[in-house]
């Protein structure tokens, strides 16, 4: 039932758009597929110098890997290899979907990015990243993170 809903509100979204092509700036089919490490996290070797990677939504973290059936895996897969900047720990929760755009790799023809909040000790205030699991990109650490030692 909550799916019928789902679906029926994605399609409204992207009826009401005034637009169907998409914002996002960062894609590239052409990225290396990702790789998984033995932690199951994904293979990062890449720091962005960008400011907006992941903190603006048309540049989102993108981590399609295989397929998008679980919605949640390959969020870990990334969240899992993150540190704070200085190699914290971190913590992070999904607070939305937002931003409907056009994607092949949905059934429907379209997709939402994941808003998630990220945190760790001694931190000021939580930052906010926007993650696509539709679109293939270079994937990064994104600025003011680091990768889990």
């Amino acid at each position: 039932m909550n799916k019928s809903i789902f679906f029926i509100a994605l399609l409204i979204g992207m009826a009401s758009c005034s637009s169907t092509q998409s914002t996002l700036k960062n894609t590239d089919d052409n990225a290396p597929n990702l790789t998984l490490s033995k932690d199951n996290t994904f293979v990062i070797t890449e720091y962005s110098k960008d400011k907006k990677y992941g903190y603006d939504k048309d540049y989102p973290i993108n981590i399609f890997f295989n397929n998008t059936k679980n919605e949640t895996i390959n969020q870990q897969r990334f969240f899992n290899a993150l540190a704070g900047p200085n190699g914290e720990a971190i913590t992070y929760t999904k607070l939305e979907n937002c931003c409907p755009f056009p994607t092949k790799r949905s059934e429907l023809g379209a997709g939402f990015l994941d808003v998630y909040k990220v945190k760790w000790e001694g931190q000021k205030k939580p930052v906010t990243l926007y993650v696509n699991i539709y679109e293939k990109g270079i994937l990064m650490v994104p600025v003011g993170l680091s990768l889990k030692k």
